[in-house]
């Protein structure tokens, strides 16, 4: 038996309404939702964070703590891993205040004979360009009637730390380890208007700039070969305003002595022997401890990090090792964190490390429990003060920033106006914005805690 036959046109008006009614449908639940994602204003620091358009669009960690009341006041996947940056610096500020005196060692030295032999430490200060003049080695030096001998068999390290990119060798940011490091172990070139004349600090390093015009681009630029010292111009005009530019000189003995020498107006030779750092070599101290703290905090200078990292292992073990200084430090003061840290360097260049929100407050409480809060304070960036954070945030922000590409950390300590000193911790990685939107959605956050915390 055949179906019965519907004419067209009553399936025509039977489609437009099922089309219509879906429509409406659509409409209304479009509405709905359009109602209920309206923005309202965030009560609570719960709120700020989970409600965020900004934190969601990336992977965020954070984590407020009251040292005071020894409690946590509020997590957001405080447990998770991220990478740092330079918030591995709070790291090595913590080592460092747990190890060293209230100098920095400059150099280690024993006399035999007629002859005076002396081992670097890894400090960072000796001749830095942005640090105050301290002649204390080099007067050291000069006063001495014996035959100087340097060693540097105590430094078991390499000039990159693990996870640090190869191809920023010559960039200010990355200058290399060493064991007496000298002028921060870099090259300042600046250029005259016209890009003729160039002046060269430390005055060495002249003889081994050589002039390349394939080197591309319209104003004066420098580069440094990779395995050596002989650093290229294009010998063009700078830009208005002018040039300035730091490169890492590649770093050996032979080369470290030779500048010693000069510098000092002494002869000092290379020990050609290994020899082992005694327990009876004396101590010679250069800068306060605080003016490199300062420096590695506020300028974020990974330089300073990892010297300072060094300058810790030849203080614990008579020899320098990041790795082995990094160990033995987890060892012995971290068994109680809440999550066991990945570190691998001072700075926070190396891409392996990964630390968890928790845990950077834990070390942010123990800095806060071994010092005066006034020093703390005089050692970390400010908000609207100094350092990193000289043009964000206010005065009441005492903290640390970390950034490396599609990452940015922010971790350290927010006054309240009830007279409170709170620690925080914020981790951001993965974000394909600038870090713009991330600094201006925190200050949000830690402008309430200022007010109603």
């Amino acid at each position: 038996m055949n179906p019965p036959f519907v004419p067209i046109k009553i399936l025509f008006f039977l489609f437009v309404t099922l089309l219509l009614g879906t429509s409406c449908g659509s409409k209304k639940k479009l509405t709905k939702n359009h109602n209920t994602t309206s923005k309202k204003i965030p009560t609570t620091v719960k709120e700020f964070i989970e409600d965020s358009e900004v934190f969601n669009n990336s992977f965020t960690g954070f984590a407020l703590y009251d040292p005071e009341k020894k409690k946590m006041l509020y997590q957001y996947d405080a447990d998770k891993y991220f990478t740092p940056a330079s918030n591995t610096k709070i790291f090595t500020l913590y080592t460092s205040l747990e190890i060293l005196r209230d100098s920095i060692p400059a150099l280690k030295y024993i006399v035999k004979n007629d002859s005076l032999i002396f081992w670097g430490t890894g400090d960072p200060s000796f001749l830095h360009s942005k640090l105050a003049d301290n002649q204390r080695v080099i007067s050291f030096l000069k006063n001495r009637k014996e035959q100087l001998f340097f060693s540097s068999s105590n430094f078991l390290d390499k000039r990159f730390g693990a996870g640090w990119a190869w191809d920023d060798y010559p960039y200010s940011f990355q200058a290399e380890k060493s064991p007496f490091p000298i002028h921060g172990n870099i090259v300042l070139f600046r250029s005259s208007l016209d890009g003729r004349k160039i002046e060269v600090t430390p005055k060495p390093f002249e003889k081994l700039v050589v002039n390349n015009p394939k080197i591309g681009g319209r104003t004066a630029r420098f580069q440094r070969k990779e395995s050596e010292n002989i650093f290229e111009y294009n010998q063009r005009p700078p830009s208005k305003r002018g040039l300035e530019k730091e490169i890492p000189f590649r770093y050996s003995d032979d080369f470290f002595v030779e500048l010693l020498s000069l510098v000092s107006q002494k002869n000092i030779s290379l020990l050609d022997f290994e020899m082992l750092l005694p327990d009876s070599a004396a101590t010679l101290y250069s800068v306060p401890v605080d003016t490199v703290y300062q420096m590695m905090m506020q300028k974020s200078d990974n330089f300073m990090a990892e010297q300072l990292l060094l300058t810790c292992s030849n203080e614990v073990f008579d020899t320098m090792n990041t790795r082995k200084m990094i160990r033995f430090f987890t060892k012995e003061y971290f068994k109680e964190l809440p999550d066991q840290p990945v570190w691998r360097d001072g700075s926070g260049l190396s891409r392996y490390n990964l630390f968890t929100p928790r845990t950077m407050v834990s070390i942010l409480e123990k800095i806060y429990l071994k010092i005066p809060e006034d020093r703390i304070f005089r050692i970390f960036p400010t908000g609207k003060k100094n350092g990193t954070i000289k043009n964000y945030y206010a005065p009441y922000v005492h903290a640390k920033t970390g950034t490396l590409s599609n990452k940015h950390c922010l971790s350290g300590y927010v006054q309240t106006k009830k007279g409170k000193t709170l620690i925080f911790s914020f981790m951001h990685n993965n974000y394909v914005t600038s870090s713009a939107p991330l600094k201006k959605e925190m200050e949000k956050v830690l402008h309430f805690i200022h007010m109603k915390m």
